[in-house]
């Protein structure tokens, strides 16, 4: 064959591996994303949210600051009031018991896809890491429980937060793990978990929140998208996470998932520890200042977030004469199966922050991949957050996913964000 011709075969042959590779991308079923795809079963009136201190829906936000301002002699003196046989707690996460607690009620009740095939699990040391940073409070980690026999039922959490907004720095919390029993969801706990925790993140002296949601509610200050980069495709067709696109094969997705070669500095390239906690603070705060909505880390919170544990976040910099120069990270984040015999969980990692400074974010990015897949994980995620950009992850063999991730802000307004204008990474 002449050599012309082979040429114009394997640019043929590479852009149909390019385009077959993206639609086995999307035809995963990620499980974040199929709960942050779900509409709103109130989309239109949303009565809860239309009396709170946020934009409405249709408002075009020009301006940027506070909603409403009040001070903290303004603030209720009592919690809200629950259902007869239920009573406000607040979860002690460093005794056993409470941490059992929680874990047991989110592994039952939180986040499911809609096909209820896989749902969340967030381990036991993945909550203590997430719920215990620098300066939290007992009181903002708040459950419901059934007064009678203690059972947990709901919970909602709060943890202290400094957030960049518009160049803003503001002392703000963030809120996570809203979460209700299932056969409690017609008894509408959701709006007074909110209101409680509003309440007693005001008797601090802060008023502004920062949260994230599948649903579309009054009103985003930016929408993100997750991709999927698969390692293992047999498991995720097993378990009905991924399908075989048309007119391919599992031999040929397993043969497409396989990473390229690893970037040469990866043998400069170690896990991250305590003696690295200021040079990474100082690049990561040289490197969020690009963007318009993005946290402000002290050393202590560095030394929290980002020192690795095992199974829960990891942390890799890349050293060159006795500096770090770059370093990247992700957080791990299993999943039940719930319909399958064979497999039980689903190793999800998911990317958290990566800073190129010597080296490229393709680099970077390349070499996260190689050391989520050295520990056995089954995907990589990522929203298109900061630099992690369409055109780059293609050429990762990441594929865009269906659902989006909507970023909000209590009692704040701003203009709405474009996606690489945001600097945060929420659990």
């Amino acid at each position: 064959m002449p050599k012309k011709n082979k040429k114009k075969n394997k640019k043929r042959k590479d852009k149909e591996e390019k385009k077959e590779s993206a639609v086995d991308e999307r035809s995963q079923r990620s499980l974040k994303e199929a709960f942050y795809s779900r509409p709103s079963k109130k989309q239109e009136t949303h009565d809860f949210w239309d009396n709170q201190p946020v934009p409405k829906l249709d408002e075009d936000v020009q301006q940027i600051g506070p909603i409403e301002t009040k001070n903290v002699e303004d603030v209720r003196k009592t919690p809200y009031a629950l259902p007869n046989g239920f009573e406000w707690f607040a979860l002690d996460l460093k005794n056993k018991i409470d941490v059992d607690g929680l874990y047991n009620l989110l592994s039952d009740h939180y986040v499911e896809d809609d096909d209820n095939m896989f749902r969340f699990n967030y381990s036991r040391e993945f909550l203590q890491w997430a719920l215990m940073p620098p300066n939290f409070l007992k009181k903002w980690h708040l459950a419901v429980r059934v007064t009678n026999n203690k059972k947990l039922v709901a919970c909602i959490t709060a943890i202290p937060a400094e957030i960049s907004v518009q160049h803003n720095n503001i002392k703000m919390v963030e809120i996570n793990f809203l979460c209700v029993h299932k056969k409690l969801r017609t008894k509408r706990l959701a709006p007074v978990l909110i209101k409680e925790i509003t309440r007693r993140v005001n008797e601090e002296n802060i008023w502004q929140a920062a949260y994230t949601a599948g649903v579309v509610i009054p009103k985003p200050v930016a929408k993100n998208q997750y991709w999927h980069r698969s390692f293992d495709p047999k498991k995720l067709v097993d378990i009905g996470f991924s399908s075989i696109p048309r007119n391919s094969t599992l031999g040929r997705m397993i043969r497409l998932a396989k990473l390229g070669k690893p970037p040469n500095f990866l043998q400069q390239t170690r896990k991250m520890e305590k003696k690295d906690c200021k040079p990474v603070c100082k690049l990561l705060a040289d490197y969020l200042k690009q963007f318009k909505y993005h946290p402000v880390l002290k050393e202590e919170d560095i030394e929290h977030w980002f020192l690795p544990r095992e199974d829960v976040i990891q942390t890799y910099v890349v050293e060159k004469e006795n500096k770090i120069t770059d370093f990247f990270s992700f957080y791990c984040l299993k999943s039940h199966v719930m319909k399958n015999e064979k497999h039980k969980d689903l190793n999800a990692v998911y990317s958290y922050y990566n800073v190129p400074n010597t080296e490229s974010w393709l680099d970077l990015m390349n070499a996260a991949l190689h050391k989520a897949k050295e520990e056995k994980k089954d995907v990589f995620n990522c929203l298109n957050v900061m630099e992690n950009k369409e055109e780059s992850l293609e050429k990762l063999k990441f594929g865009p996913g269906d659902g989006y991730l909507q970023y909000y802000l209590y009692n704040y307004k701003t203009p709405e964000l474009k996606p690489n204008e945001v600097g945060l990474v929420l659990m």
